[in-house]
């Protein structure tokens, strides 16, 4: 019998981002922070994004806006933002891959 759980999800894997899409996102030294943030992969709210960005709150929820809209960040409950997790290192090292792409995150500053 092969049945599935009630109790397991299915996780759907996500398209990889517009790479075009995604070189504009990341191009930016604020974006580049926030990324780097959340690559430790915990949760972050726009505040605590801000702050590790050096940036007032309304930067950085715009900042936020084409991170989410490049596909490199989704916004879960509570406005928290985060690296949907198929994208980040099972190694725990702060390495993102995108598919086409991967971000050392450790590496630049």
């Amino acid at each position: 019998m092969n049945a599935t759980p009630e109790t397991q999800k299915t996780v759907l894997p996500l398209p990889l981002p517009d790479c075009s899409s995604m070189v504009k996102a990341i191009g930016s030294p604020m974006r580049w922070k926030m990324l780097q943030e959340l690559s430790k992969g915990e949760p972050r709210t726009v505040g605590e994004l801000a702050s590790a960005a050096g940036c007032n709150y309304d930067n950085a929820s715009r900042h936020l806006i084409v991170l989410r809209k490049a596909g490199l960040v989704v916004q879960g409950r509570g406005r928290l933002y985060q690296i949907p997790k198929q994208y980040l290192s099972a190694t725990g090292q702060p390495h993102v891959d995108y598919g086409h792409c991967l971000l050392r995150m450790d590496a630049a500053g």
